[in-house]
């Protein structure tokens, strides 16, 4: 076991946190981190992007020319690709983005992701995340005291938090069981709760 820093909110220090060695790992893998970030992406799209073809473009049904003696190349249609107007060639059409990846691969990729910001010093446990009041002048006085300019407060059902976060541009509130690799990478900094870390410290007990 290995002890982490734990802190208020005001950055002071109040005592340690008991974290399984298998938590961080020696070395990022950057590898994961790329294909798991790229396949979160993918899964974002919506893939409603639609492009017209010649079949479906209004009109052009009518022969622009007879097809010999006239000294001009044969057309058969008006909304041939190559005309003004006319369809489009092997445009997108709907289609699913999204793909699958294996579990233990997510799960490494997380670790890399939680790993990153130990070595960098932008991992912070907290005792207790509750704000006395929901303002977001508050959340970003967390910021201030943590000198960070952007930052991923982590809790377990903190509602006060998540609406007290929500307006900060530069900063967002997720679940516990919300956390990935995505909003890991995208912040400077991780703000954690006490039993946020216990959430994900039973998740990733089994990689």
């Amino acid at each position: 076991m290995a002890d982490l820093d734990l802190f208020d909110l005001n950055s002071n220090k109040v005592g340690k946190f008991e974290v399984s060695d298998t938590f961080f790992l020696p070395e990022v893998n950057s590898a994961v981190l790329y294909e798991v970030v790229k396949n979160q992406l993918a899964n974002r799209r919506r893939g409603t992007h639609c492009t017209k073809t010649k079949a479906e473009v209004r009109g052009g049904g009518k022969k622009p020319w007879k097809q010999k003696h006239t000294g001009r190349a044969r057309q058969g249609s008006t909304r041939n690709p190559h005309w003004v107007g006319g369809g489009r060639a092997f445009g997108p059409k709907p289609r699913d983005y999204s793909y699958s990846v294996p579990k233990k691969v997510r799960r490494l990729a997380l670790r890399s992701a939680l790993t990153t910001h130990f070595k960098n010093g932008s991992f912070f446990v907290l005792d207790n995340m509750s704000l006395p009041q929901i303002k977001t002048k508050l959340a970003g006085v967390v910021l201030e005291k943590f000198k960070t300019p952007s930052a991923l407060f982590v809790d377990v059902d903190n509602q006060g938090l998540m609406l007290s976060v929500r307006n900060l541009p530069t900063s967002k509130y997720l679940h516990a069981v919300g956390v990935n690799v995505y909003d890991l990478l995208n912040y400077k900094s991780v703000l954690i709760s006490k039993a946020a870390m216990q959430k994900l410290q039973e998740f990733l007990a089994n990689v």
